[in-house]
């Protein structure tokens, strides 16, 4: 009976894989690329159309969703913080992690933690996104998740805490802002608001696998490449330079000349190369991985005086995307680096939140003004604009999931698409 059985089970388990479509596990999705392959999303929505569901959030935050099967997992703030003329008492600062039902949107756990003090003070810049901007990731069996000075956290799907591990106790003005990514075994961390490095831990442990310092003055979360020879490099940006390191190891492969001022947009790569953009001091620039030592020169293939400044691009058909944060849409050669089209959305405004594509349309939301759809390709066009009844912010980029959009504001997780 176990021999007869077993091919049943294994159909049930792929026809479930299949029908639940595919995961979006990290910040921006697979790979940290923007894209994905599900067709028949929206084009349209507002108060009254195309809304499956929406859920009030246990408290703030800028972080985007992540989904694994029928489960939504996101992190937010509580206590302090919440309006920066009353920002409350920061000994009341708690952490959030949630799981939401993946079909309803119904909250299936939270998880609260203390935050560690001091954290740094609820205004300026810091109060345009708080203290839960990292975006989660997951590797099917557990989720990681980073809150600054308060350090790395990894739980069950079940909400079990399994583990807690500081990278260093640092803060900045502007607040921390990297995702966690992962490579086999480690959960790799950009802690360069926190201790100025890259940390690397151990998946099932929490225990520090490696440490590369000097990581100066980056809001970027870092990518895995693959290289033309076969190997894999994590590609980090900073101020002045980006980095390929060995993922196992943390020891610098290369570095590359870069952006001479802070960087937020993270590194995304295709094809073995990656493409850096850069925070205030506009710059974008390719850079072709696998070489060895100071690749300026060697390996570095073009740039661009243009940056989206705070969201990230992504690369799609030979032709790199973005709406940087004053609400232009930006469309760029890959292969030459030559600007195709450079569009002010109308009446758009302040941008945060990164691109994404999927079904050949390009999907950006701003801050106060809403969200639109873009077609992909090299001709800018505007298919809609469209606004949710929600005053509050929006800072958190979309996700793609089950040919539905997950749209986070600081108060609400909303569903779009057809049920």
């Amino acid at each position: 009976m176990q021999f007869r059985s077993f091919p049943i089970l294994l159909i049930l388990v792929v026809s479930v894989a299949l029908t639940a479509g595919a995961n979006w596990p990290r910040f921006r999705g697979p790979g940290g690329s923007g894209v994905s392959d599900d067709t028949g999303l929206p084009t349209s929505w507002g108060p009254e159309e195309s809304i499956v569901w929406q859920t009030p959030l246990p408290g703030f935050g800028t972080s985007s969703p992540i989904t694994l099967g029928d489960k939504i997992f996101l992190t937010c703030y509580s206590g302090y913080g919440l309006d920066q003329d009353e920002p409350g008492d920061q000994e009341d600062l708690l952490h959030h992690v949630v799981c939401l039902d993946r079909t309803t949107g119904k909250i299936l756990w939270d998880k609260r933690s203390w935050a560690l003090l001091p954290e740094q003070d609820y205004s300026g810049f810091m109060a345009l996104h708080g203290y839960a901007s990292g975006t989660p990731v997951t590797d099917g069996q557990r989720v990681y998740v980073f809150f600054g000075r308060s350090g790395a956290w990894a739980y069950g799907l079940d909400g079990e805490l399994l583990w807690k591990k500081s990278v260093g106790k640092k803060t900045h003005g502007w607040g921390s802002a990297t995702s966690p990514i992962l490579h086999d075994d480690l959960v790799i961390i950009n802690a360069s608001v926190e201790s100025q490095s890259i940390v690397a831990l151990d998946k099932a442990t929490g225990k520090e696998a490696w440490r590369t310092e000097g990581v100066i003055e980056s809001w970027s979360t870092p990518v895995i490449v693959a290289t033309p020879e076969g190997s894999r490099e994590l590609v980090v940006s900073m101020k002045n330079e980006a980095w390929g390191l060995d993922p196992k190891t943390g020891e610098k492969l290369w570095r590359c000349e870069s952006v001479q001022d802070y960087v937020c947009p993270s590194v995304i790569a295709q094809d073995g190369i990656a493409y850096i953009t850069s925070g205030r001091t506009p710059l974008t620039i390719a850079v072709r991985a696998g070489g060895r030592g100071d690749v300026t020169a060697t390996h570095r293939l073009w740039e661009l005086r243009e940056t989206p400044r705070v969201p990230s691009p992504l690369v799609h058909d030979g032709l790199l995307y973005w709406v940087c944060d004053r609400g232009i849409a930006c469309c760029v050669d890959a292969a030459t680096g030559e600007m195709v089209y450079e569009k002010r959305i109308p009446r758009f405004g302040k941008t945060y939140a990164s691109v994404v594509l999927a079904d050949g349309k390009l999907f950006a939301v701003s801050r106060e003004n809403g969200a639109v759809v873009l077609a992909a390709g090299r001709e800018f066009k505007l298919l809609a604009q469209n606004k949710l009844d929600d005053d509050s912010i929006f800072n958190a980029t979309p996700v793609v999931s089950r040919s539905q959009l997950l749209l986070r504001s600081d108060r609400m997780l909303y569903c779009i698409g057809k049920k």
